[in-house]
């Protein structure tokens, strides 16, 4: 059975959520090699689509700090309210 680009995106998204957690960033090409190293069938162009598709769904966000990164997205503290 072929992997899915929602399936990428979700393990993609658990790989940013655990890191976060121990405090680390993940750029991109890091889900990438990740992603591409685990599954002989998938290629570059669906792992771009897996990121693509999480940062339109809001589910991650791209930080910029001395390096592109994507992250879960922050919660401002007045929208803690």
């Amino acid at each position: 059975m072929a992997i899915t680009i929602d399936r990428i995106a979700d393990e993609m998204f658990e790989m940013v959520k655990e890191a976060q957690e121990v405090g680390k960033k993940l750029k991109p090409m890091d889900l990438q090699k990740t992603i591409k190293n685990k599954y002989d069938d998938v290629d570059k162009p669906m792992t771009k689509k897996a990121i693509k598709q999480l940062v339109d769904s809001g589910r991650l966000v791209y930080s910029y700090f001395g390096g592109t990164f994507l992250e879960l997205p922050h919660r401002e503290g007045a929208a803690n309210d």
